[in-house]
């Protein structure tokens, strides 16, 4: 293995399609989502389960998984802002990387007694991992590279065969009889320290990318700057804590740092000297924005669908048996796997023939797709039996449409954001997007909660028509939003200026 640090023109004018650190850091995420997405899998069924679970009501499993998704997503942009001011992305990352898999060991130990603990910790170590990864991802391209977008595409498919794996594996070994919820959560441990390792092996490949901002400073100033990031993190252990404990506390929170990171975001914007960096970054907020309400309704995932998928669907998709939550969690990373390339070469042939849409109509359909999901999954009560089961295909046919959505928005926003963000600005402006994110969970919670009937008892036939009925609003709304953004596209492109 060649041990030579390249430098950042080296990275940068690789040949080819990708660069080879690209595939490394794929890796890395791949594994990471893995934890991710098998934790989150499991969240409400493992809150609901009256046996083996938390043992809490359909609400309330709803609004604390809305919760504790929203603190995973608002520590990211608190990561974003210490990577790009102290730590660097390599730093943050192994930091995170190491309390992510110690908080799903102490849950694996005792998921009954330790949970809350546990997953305090799984937040704090994503917030410092998440947003740094996709930065680096974007420091591997010079400015104007067009190879930037098919970059971040070939990551994001990586993203979902980790989240396609551990939606399955998780909730296979959490809800099989022979195994049970403390190995759903010692397999996200494991694979954590995979890609811990992973990442430690090929680091030095990355060359200067993601190093500390701080290297100017002597090296004794600059550790005691990083072990006051890691000693702040631990602190806020007990906080955060309570917070998830106590759902009522998390809204005080959710209330207060948004206003905060639109504070410290129009501040940094002020401070930006040329106008047209500060356009950019107007436009990159709008973006933002409009992705929070995107979040909100897939989000259902996890939430409402997750306890849908548990009491109201049949067991039969296509010819074979198959647990319809297991269905839930693995579809949409499957038909992205399948459909992220095939809609890649759909916008490449358009571009030839100049007729691809530009960024902002792409997130238009985007919602247009959402919205075409949210009336099947409303559809499928037109299929219940008389005890209320409904159809598991026309269930995953749903996530199918929602997955043409998610293509037309995700991949593109994470590298809107590094093409809209000055270089000082990227960790920040990466979190924002990951904020936006926590606030489209945080609702995510309450649309959920708010479906959900109030009455634990309820017959199955009650449960599938107020979930339907609220996916039927979340389709009203969702295309409101998509028609909203295509209209008021050509304004949003000038504040772009030659960014595409």
């Amino acid at each position: 293995m060649n041990n030579k640090v390249p430098t950042l023109e080296e990275i940068q004018n690789f040949e080819g399609k990708y660069p080879k650190q690209l595939w490394y850091l794929f890796l890395v995420e791949m594994w990471e989502r893995f934890c991710f997405y098998g934790m989150r899998g499991v969240l409400t069924i493992f809150m609901a389960d009256q046996l083996l679970g938390l043992a809490l009501s359909d609400k309330d499993s709803n609004l604390k998984y809305g919760a504790i998704q929203a603190f995973v997503y608002a520590f990211t942009f608190i990561g974003g802002i210490f990577a790009d001011k102290i730590l660097g992305f390599k730093k943050s990352l192994l930091f995170g990387g190491t309390v992510m898999i110690l908080g799903n060991l102490i849950i694996a130990f005792s998921p009954q007694d330790f949970f809350y603990l546990g997953i305090t910790l799984t937040i704090i170590g994503t917030g410092f991992f998440k947003p740094n990864i996709s930065s680096m991802v974007g420091e591997l391209y010079k400015e104007g590279d067009s190879r930037r977008d098919a970059g971040f595409g070939l990551f994001y498919s990586g993203i979902n065969i980790g989240a396609l794996l551990g939606g399955a594996i998780c909730v296979y070994l959490g809800t099989s009889p022979d195994y049970g919820w403390s190995y759903a959560f010692l397999s996200a441990a494991i694979v954590m320290f995979i890609g811990l390792v992973t990442f430690i092996l090929t680091k030095h490949s990355l060359g200067p990318i993601g190093d500390s901002p701080l290297m100017n400073l002597p090296a004794s100033k600059r550790t005691t700057n990083e072990i006051a990031v890691y000693v702040g993190a631990l602190i806020s252990i007990p906080l955060i804590f309570i917070m998830i404990k106590n759902t009522d506390y998390t809204d005080y929170f959710m209330y207060a740092i948004g206003p905060l990171a639109v504070l410290y975001f129009l501040f940094e914007t002020y401070k930006e000297k040329e106008e047209a960096a500060r356009k950019k970054l107007i436009a990159a907020f709008i973006f933002i924005l409009f992705s929070i309400i995107f979040w909100a309704f897939y989000e259902q995932s996890g939430g409402s669908l997750a306890l849908f998928a548990k009491d109201n669907l049949h067991h039969n998709l296509l010819f074979f048996e198959i647990n319809p939550n297991i269905v839930n969690n693995t579809s949409n990373s499957l038909f992205v796997i399948i459909f992220s390339p095939i809609v890649g070469l759909i916008w490449l042939a358009m571009a030839k023939k100049k007729i691809e849409p530009n960024t902002v109509i792409k997130f238009g359909i985007g919602f247009l797709f959402l919205a075409a999901a949210f009336y099947v999954f409303y559809y499928t009560r037109f299929f219940a039996d008389a005890e209320g089961l409904t159809s598991l295909n026309v269930f995953t046919l749903a996530y199918l449409v929602i997955t043409f959505g998610e293509l037309c928005l995700s991949p593109i926003g994470l590298s809107i954001m590094t093409k809209l963000s000055p270089k000082r600005l990227s960790g920040m402006m990466m979190g924002m997007w990951f904020l936006a994110s926590a606030y489209g969970q945080y609702a995510a919670g309450l649309l959920g909660a708010g479906m959900s009937s109030p009455d634990e008892n309820a017959s199955l036939v009650t449960k599938l028509q107020g979930y339907t009925e609220g996916y039927y609003q979340l389709a009203i709304y969702a295309l409101i939003a998509g028609l909203l953004l295509i209209v008021v596209s050509p304004l949003i492109r000038k504040l772009m200026r030659e960014v595409k």
